[in-house]
């Protein structure tokens, strides 16, 4: 069987509010074929998230002059839960609404400074009034619609937990919500300020690119339903590779190397094109939350 990709890029993001480099930062890893056509992992460390964009463009530019296709993760989450486009009556009622009203409130410097935490305010007084679903922030950004502590109650109605993350949970215990936006490992934040820059990203390809499950549908892949693309974007998840670093290794580059090697070998033995689909006995109702609103995470 043929593999659907070439290359596998894959982005451990960060939305730290300054530049950063090393642990807990932004680590690019990238394997695609030497000139010996043999997979060779490289990995890139920029310091802000206008630099791991330019980054990111000079790597899919490299690979469409090698006319390779590339499968690019991003390690959070590129949905909320169900509910949430209606929540905030756009009018547009799905993951594109959503990505569209995202890129027109987040302000993202070069410098990193960003204005995340006034945007989920905006999200909650939006959708409830009230400050949740959206919580945590220091204290010089709580105000009437985000708090610095988790509400003791939320009757927003939304979802704590998208359907993904509630099969993640059993892999890896203590899951964050999306919900939550400061304090130790938290992923709220990073799909703040990471969706409007996968959109940056998708929408220039234009038709070049798919956008997993959204625009792909959430089905086995076959190279047919790849040919003509340059990139399908997936949202990931370190919990389905085990990253062990090498010595002297961040675990952060680690994570993206286990990532890049885990989806080769499954691309190698012909197993990917599986993983983009659910699992047997989906019921109707779930794979049309998950294609319009929700999203799912690659091989979970």
């Amino acid at each position: 069987m043929s593999r659907l990709f070439s290359a596998y890029v894959m982005v451990d993001w960060s939305a730290a509010a300054t530049p950063r480099t090393g642990k807990d930062s932004i680590w690019i890893g990238v394997i695609k074929r030497d000139i010996r056509f043999r997979p060779t992992f490289e990995a890139h460390n920029p310091a802000t998230r206008d630099e791991a964009m330019k980054v990111l463009g000079e790597v899919l530019a490299d690979l469409r002059r090698r006319n390779e296709r590339a499968l690019v993760g991003f390690d959070f989450a590129l949905a909320y839960p169900e509910g949430t486009a209606r929540a905030l009556d756009l009018k547009v009622k799905d993951w594109s609404g959503l990505w569209a009203f995202m890129a027109a409130n987040v302000v993202d410097k070069p410098t990193n400074v960003n204005n995340r935490f006034a945007v989920a305010a905006k999200m909650n007084r939006l959708m409830t009034d009230q400050p949740w679903p959206f919580w945590g922030c220091p204290a010089n950004d709580a105000q009437r619609w985000l708090s610095t502590t988790k509400p003791t109650a939320d009757a927003s109605g939304l979802p704590q937990f998208r359907r993904a993350e509630k099969l993640v949970q059993l892999k890896a215990k203590g899951t964050k919500s999306v919900w939550q936006v400061f304090g130790n490992g938290t992923v709220g934040s990073q799909a703040i300020v990471g969706i409007p820059r996968v959109k940056a990203l998708a929408d220039p390809l234009g038709d070049k690119a798919r956008v997993w499950p959204f625009q792909t549908g959430w089905k086995t892949l076959t190279p047919a339903d790849v040919d003509g693309l340059e990139a399908v974007i997936a949202e990931v998840s370190p919990v389905v590779a085990e990253a062990r670093p090498e010595p002297g290794e961040v675990p952060d580059r680690a994570q993206v190397r286990a990532l890049c090697e885990h989806f080769l070998k499954l691309d190698e033995a012909g197993d990917l094109g599986a993983a983009f689909g659910p699992g047997a006995g989906a019921e109707p109702e779930v794979v049309a939350v998950v294609e319009s609103e929700e999203g799912w995470i690659l091989g979970i």
